[in-house]
């Protein structure tokens, strides 16, 4: 990626240009200390003069309202706010209305101040004060934050609402990125000259820095896309345009420079899409070196290459391409203006853009638009909306605790319209992407780091959220089956089955493949996880490619279409302790417990094959189901099926067994049996540690009852005989889908 530069030959101001602003993505505003407000058309490559400001006013800062990322096609940029050369020096910062009336003094300080910038919310200022910059919320008592972010005087500031990230510029020649809390995520080397400009692109995923005829356009972490040296002066104020494909930057030497981002490059698998120009994208096939070339009638904002598709995105149309063809595209028009974010799955993709989140087919078919109370879609990334073939994720800005879950069908809430809450806010969100509806599971990372993973159903009980891993800081699915690898403090980790945490926690650890992550150095991000190759970014911006074990994804292929033979043989042929955990989780999520025996064997899990063995010896399939439900930790499961199925013993006993004593008298004392057997098995375990009835219940319900073991024995061989016989003698019963 690099930035095209243009720059008139002859300047159209006087003196230096101190700011810029864009009303739409082909009209840009400059003022000068020449007085004069400037108007560009980059359209016809007009300007004209809109207004000769007094002579004792020198502009230094403009601000265009709406800011309109995400605003609709037809509307424009309708007013601006101009600050000039006495505002800020006194060390105030006061906030005014639109109509001029002074609202608040936010902060007094004996330091002038030269750059503020709204938080992504608009609770709160970043301001800055010498070396230090202070973040200080709106709300009054509320806590202040500072921190010394330069060695010198800071000139620049700039806080993106999509990413929440803050950049910063000073006179120590550096430029700086920064957390919402003031942690530092990256730092320059120092330049030759001060950083006298920093902007954001409007998505979050660009800044542009300016200094001493330099322009540098850099990714969201901190290293350099490109760096290009105009023949500027000192760049001392940029602007990216409303669709984040060029800038502008206020020069020292009277002009104004315009830079277009180009040679943007998308990958996956065997091809390569460049952007070449404004309006041209070159395709290569390196396979076999065919190169293509595609032509659009505006010019590209986004676009995306996945799953055997590309999505490009211009100011005013979607075009679709398939790998297959790139001659005929399919073409349509957009519902609002600049899209801001693609997202794909296998079965379509999705577009966000101002007016809100839209779900076409690869046939251009227009399936769904979700939509939640107070949703902001100018804010929305690829970490905090996900895609699968089937649901929609997204987390909400107003309650970063809460997900919301969509049908991609009907785009209205998943299941019972339960949002997905959890205790901490959350950073990252992602979708698995393979399987069938009812098992799909998010995967997500909060503020502690933690990752979690949970099922996007949303029927009447609460899904569990449990835990896979801590310190993590990236993640992603793989492409075509459900294995997870994410970047964990100083390792790479890959879950070639998460579904096993709720199916056999123990053997989690063996499911896992890991290695050392210090060669990716400090803050890498995993770009893709496509077949069985995960490439992952440095801070420096080097792309890594790690290929791991094809095996999984392939017993994954043959699970699904239930080819338990194939899967045995294959373990059987890899030899590998990983892949047997993974059968074995497998086998018992879906019931196959021939196949989980024969796995559980080969990882030397010998109690666990003991136990499945007691389980074939059941009399009935409720109560195996039961006990196979017990086996994965499902206790309250198991007790409902074998209530279902009036076995009130054997739901007795599975509370016994777990010495869940309050439960196992409740039932027995509510459906009026057994009670003489709960009793007799409590008062067998407080004997055997010595220690007498306290629990009130026990008492009153012990009180003149006489303990006779032959009595329950011929009552409990009775229950058994009974469920055999019931088994036996019914017609098939619904078999749970067990297999033997």
């Amino acid at each position: 990626m690099r930035l095209k530069i243009s720059l008139l030959k002859e300047p159209k101001h006087q003196e230096l240009v101190s700011c810029v602003g864009w009303t739409t993505a082909e009209e840009l505003y400059s003022c000068s200390d020449d007085h004069q407000i400037v108007k560009w058309n980059l359209l016809t490559s007009e300007t004209s003069q809109i207004v000769k400001l007094p002579d004792d006013i020198y502009p230094i800062d403009l601000h265009w309202f709406p800011k309109s990322l995400g605003v609709k096609k037809q509307t424009q940029a309708e007013s601006f706010v101009l600050t000039s050369s006495d505002v800020g020096e006194d060390g105030q910062i006061k906030i005014w209305s639109k109509t001029g009336m002074l609202r608040s003094t936010l902060a007094q300080q004996g330091t002038p101040v030269y750059s503020v910038a709204w938080g992504p919310d608009s609770e709160k200022v970043l301001y800055t004060a010498g070396k230090q910059l202070i973040i200080k919320p709106l709300q009054p008592n509320a806590k202040v934050l500072q921190w010394k972010a330069h060695d010198g005087i800071i000139l620049k500031v700039d806080w993106n609402s999509v990413n929440d990230l803050i950049l910063s510029a000073g006179e120590d020649c550096k430029y700086k990125v920064w957390d919402s809390y003031g942690r530092p995520l990256y730092s320059s080397q120092p330049h030759e000259h001060p950083i006298t400009s920093v902007a954001w692109a409007p998505d979050g995923e660009l800044f542009a820095v300016g200094s001493f005829h330099t322009l540098r356009l850099c990714d969201k972490t901190g290293w350099s896309y490109a760096l290009e040296k105009p023949n500027t002066g000192s760049v001392v104020n940029i602007a990216w345009s409303i669709d984040g494909t060029q800038i502008a930057g206020a020069c020292g030497n009277r002009h104004v420079v315009f830079a277009h981002v180009v040679e943007q490059c998308w990958e996956w698998k065997n091809f390569q899409v460049t952007l070449t120009k404004r309006r041209t994208m070159q395709v290569r096939n390196v396979l076999n070196d065919a190169v293509d070339l595609l032509e659009f009638r505006d010019r590209v904002i986004k676009a995306s290459l996945n799953y055997a598709h590309l999505v490009v995105s211009t100011s005013l149309q979607c075009y679709v391409f398939s790998t297959k063809n790139w001659n005929t595209p399919l073409i349509f028009d957009l519902k609002e203006g600049t899209v801001s974010l693609i997202l794909q799955a296998e079965r379509h993709f999705l577009l966000v853009d101002g007016g809100g989140i839209y779900l076409y087919s690869y046939e251009g078919r227009f399936i769904s638009s979700p939509k939640f109370p107070g949703m902001r879609t100018d804010i929305l990334n690829a970490q905090t909306v996900s895609l699968s073939n089937d649901t929609i994720a997204i987390k909400d800005k107003a309650d970063e605790k809460i997900i919301f879950l969509f049908e991609t069908s009907t785009g209205k809430p998943l299941g019972d319209g339960k949002l997905l809450s959890h205790k901490n806010e959350i950073l990252e969100i992602a979708l698995d992407q393979k399987g069938l509806t009812n098992d799909r599971k998010i995967a997500f990372i909060d503020k502690n780091r933690d990752l979690y993973i949970t099922s996007v159903k949303r029927f009447g009980k609460e899904e569990q959220i449990v835990k896979l891993g801590t310190m993590v800081h990236t993640l992603a699915w793989n492409d075509t089956c459900n294995i997870l690898c994410g970047l964990q403090d100083t390792r790479f980790t890959v879950w070639y089955y998460p579904n096993t945490v709720y199916v056999d926690r123990d053997i989690l650890p063996k499911t896992l493949y890991e290695r050392d992550a210090s060669e990716f150095s400090k803050n890498p991000h995993i770009v893709s996880f496509v077949g069985n190759q995960v490439t992952i970014r440095r801070a420096d911006g080097s792309l890594i490619h790690i290929s791991i074990s094809p095996y999984p994804a392939i017993l994954h292929e043959y699970v699904s279409s239930s080819k338990w033979e194939d899967a045995v043989r294959l373990c059987r042929f890899v030899k590998e302790q990983t892949m047997w955990a993974c059968l074995a989780a497998m086998a018992v999520a879906n019931r196959d417990m021939t196949t989980a025996e024969i796995a559980y064997a080969a990882i030397g899990e010998i109690d666990k094959v003991q136990y499945i063995n007691s389980i074939k010896d059941l009399p009935s399939k409720e109560s195996k189901m039961a006990h196979i439900l017990m086996f994965s930790g499902n206790i309250q499961e198991a007790e409902m099926v074998l209530l279902q199925a009036g076995l009130v013993y054997q739901a007795i006993q599975i509370n016994i067994n777990l010495y869940n004593w309050e439960r196992a008298l409740e039932l027995a004392v509510k459906y009026k049996t057994h009670v003489d057997t709960v009793l007799a098995y409590r008062q067998k375990f407080l004997e055997t540690f010595g220690k007498q009835e306290t629990n009130k219940r026990y008492l009153q319900y012990a009180e003149g009852l006489q303990i006779d073991w032959e009595k329950i024995k011929a009552k409990i061989e009775m229950e058994i005989t009974k469920e055999r016989e019931r088994s036996s003698s019914s017609q098939p019963s619904k078999n749970f889908g067990l297999k033997y």
